[in-house]
């Protein structure tokens, strides 16, 4: 593949290493770390946060061991998009993704057939510096062993119609494939320990609910914060069409945790979706 189909990665070494070894070594850690609950069911999706890997790797583990063993061909990761941008959902104009583990090709067909069954227009963008969707890769790459296609979406426009319009048309995709969902999202920003616990345990609570239009209903009312949050919305929409029943929150934490200062923190929260 050539280097101009590969969208080149703007974190590795600042959000993650990008030396192959040390994050190889970085996520193992991570993952060894990660004490699940006993899981019932079949992983439909899941939800990790997507600060630095210093902050909120530990958690993010924690949303994908559950994938441990699966061998999935096709994982779509909906992420928000931080910048502006006119257009209500992106991907990558790029044939392939970059990071320090290798590269994780587009499954183009997959991304057409998503676009055939939604009004929306998707609108590829080239060299994006967005980090909440790649920031989950190298842990896909570490957590599975076989090759796998990426079908990467970002939501600039954060509206429930647009949520849910994704959501549909990612169930109607991936109905007949052996494919895994994944959300990417942190919770609050910039409050104190004891406001972030409490807008975030609320928000955690909506994801748990498998009640999308909840979590809108909680950034709007201003109960619970999510950067991410049509995001999550989008793969439970999704994950209800393929059968899910039950979503389970498996870690929560906030920067503070990891860096000392609890006096402005950001929250971050592991869930698994399963049916």
């Amino acid at each position: 593949m050539n280097a101009p189909d590969l969208r080149p990665s703007p974190i590795a070494g600042t959000w993650y290493p990008s030396h192959p070894k040390k994050l190889e070594t970085s996520l193992d850690e991570f993952f060894a770390a990660a004490a699940l609950p006993e899981l019932t069911g079949q992983v439909v999706a899941v939800i990790a946060p997507h600060a630095g890997h210093r902050y909120s790797g530990a958690v993010a583990a924690h949303a994908f061991a559950p994938l441990r063993g699966l061998t999935p061909d096709l994982v779509a990761v909906v992420s928000p998009y931080h910048n502006y941008d006119p257009r209500p959902l992106l991907t990558t104009q790029h044939r392939a993704y970059a990071t320090p583990l290798g590269a994780l090709e587009v499954d183009a067909e997959s991304l057409a057939e998503l676009q055939s069954r939604l009004p929306i227009p998707i609108a590829p963008i080239a060299n994006d510096r967005e980090h909440s969707l790649e920031i989950e890769l190298p842990f896909l790459q570490r957590v599975f062993s076989h090759a796998f296609k990426l079908l990467p979406i970002m939501i600039r426009a954060q509206e429930e119609s647009v949520a849910r319009q994704l959501g549909e048309a990612l169930a109607q995709t991936l109905q007949n494939k052996n494919a895994i969902l994944v959300a990417s999202t942190d919770l609050s920003h910039f409050h104190d320990q004891q406001t972030a616990n409490i807008f975030d345990r609320e928000m955690l609570r909506r994801f748990a609910s498998l009640e999308p239009e909840t979590i809108f209903q909680a950034e709007h009312t201003g109960k619970g914060f999510a950067c991410g949050h049509a995001a999550v919305a989008a793969v439970e929409w999704a994950a209800l069409r393929l059968g899910a029943t039950q979503a389970r929150i498996l870690k929560y934490a906030t920067s503070g945790d990891v860096t000392g200062d609890y006096a402005s923190v950001v929250g971050y929260g592991a869930a698994v979706v399963t049916k």
